[in-house]
């Protein structure tokens, strides 16, 4: 297949997903909104900036921003962000007439998927003239990533109007849990599309991410969220004390804090330095490695979709501990293979950390419900071969259309 890719190419979970594509064979094509290299074969790498990603200085890597500025940061692109699509639509348009795609795939709503269905006429919103229209310009679809409809679409009047374009013309879905299917529906998403639920990575490689030969024995917590608008970490860093209370010799590793001035702050403030390790951010195998020698990851959001990262730490045998959220009910019945509490509650986080540090019987059950749990619904491989599947239905199911 000719495959274009929208994407921010320097994403892990882009990255990931693409290198799929690439090293299969497939001609594919990158049109990223951010500046990057890549270590995988591509036709053609297109740098077509949206939302501000032209600014070098201002957007690190996903993930790694200083908390001081991702409030300020993110209100700016919600509200301002979509006045730059038109710009950058015309860039992508030409890329997509020089390529000449089978299919191109949007990942994630703001702002690939808005910058990729901006290309397209105001006329494939009704079915009609999407049929008469198909012909002349390749299906689409879109990714939408965890925080998408629950976060970013409702934050302003201009999210609220391209989110729901972006659904009304994408031609199918990809999402990383359900409940974000039955979402697209209400923000516009015609039923009898074609969708598909896969973790928004591709999945886990389980020859990098698999359990320890033998059960871990220190108590070791990881949060390998790192900052991020959604993520409780100010509730998570309160209730490290409370748990040192009654374990003193349990240890915290965060993931891509190091040098942050706030996670550093409260450490210092909270007395918490011994018991605190703040890491750069890591390759996979290292971050695999880290897991290993843990008995759980917390992931404290408040907004989530399925956290790769989280899948990562229970497929090396982590108890999970997550924010309550409808989306991490698909995978975690609560006191069977994790726990679930208030993200925003310090003591709820805690008194999670300490029933998941103190019973042995229920780490192990956990990990081996989580082991076979990962294998059946999110190895890799296995869901990579249903996304090649998916693409072939979401261009047959494109020609159908265009022959009724």
């Amino acid at each position: 297949m000719r495959l274009l890719f929208v994407a921010d190419g320097r994403s892990p979970i882009a990255r990931n997903w693409i290198r799929y594509f690439a090293e299969r064979g497939d001609e594919v094509y990158l049109a990223s909104t951010f500046e990057c290299d890549v270590d995988f074969p591509l036709k053609r790498l297109e740098f077509t900036p949206v939302a501000f990603s032209a600014i070098k200085k201002s957007f690190s890597i996903p993930g790694t921003a200083s908390s001081r500025t991702l409030g300020l940061r993110t209100a700016i692109r919600h509200f301002l962000g979509p006045l730059t699509i038109p710009r950058a639509a015309r860039k992508l348009r030409a890329f997509i007439k020089e390529t000449q795609p089978d299919l191109i795939h949007a990942m994630r709503i703001p702002y690939e998927g808005m910058l990729a269905t901006s290309v397209f006429p105001k006329e494939r919103r009704d079915d009609v003239s999407e049929a008469r229209n198909a012909v002349e310009t390749p299906p689409l679809l879109v990714s939408v990533w965890g925080n998408d409809f629950t976060l970013h679409a409702p934050s302003s009047l201009p999210m609220k109007r391209c989110t729901r374009r972006s659904m009304m013309i994408a031609d199918a879905l990809h999402a990383d849990c359900a409940r974000d299917i039955r979402l697209a529906h209400e923000w516009g998403l015609k039923e009898g599309k074609p969708t598909l639920v896969t973790p928004g990575n591709g999945g886990i490689r389980t020859d990098v991410f698999y359990p320890p030969e033998k059960p871990v024995t220190e108590p070791v917590v990881v949060n390998p969220r790192g900052f991020r608008a959604y993520v409780c970490n100010d509730a998570f860093f309160k209730s490290i004390p409370l748990v040192l209370a009654k374990r003193a010799d349990a240890r915290f590793v965060c993931s891509t804090m190091a040098g942050e001035s706030q996670a550093i702050q409260w450490t210092k403030e909270l007395g918490i330095e011994h018991a605190v390790q703040l890491n750069p951010p890591m390759p996979h195998e290292q971050m695999a490695e880290l897991f290993r020698g843990a008995q759980v990851v917390v992931s404290p959001s408040i907004h989530d979709g399925t956290p790769n990262t989280l899948l990562e730490g229970m497929a090396c045998g982590c108890f999970p501990v997550a924010g309550d959220l409808e989306s991490i009910r698909e995978w975690i019945t609560p006191g069977q293979n994790g726990l679930l509490v208030d993200p925003n509650d310090p003591q709820a986080i805690a008194s999670a950390i300490l029933i998941a540090l103190e019973r042995e019987d229920l780490r192990r059950e956990a990990a081996s419900l989580n082991q076979a749990m990962i294998a059946a619904r999110a190895e890799y491989t296995r869901c990579m071969g249903l996304a090649g599947e998916f693409y072939e239905e979401v261009i047959e199911h494109a020609s159908k259309q265009v022959n009724k």
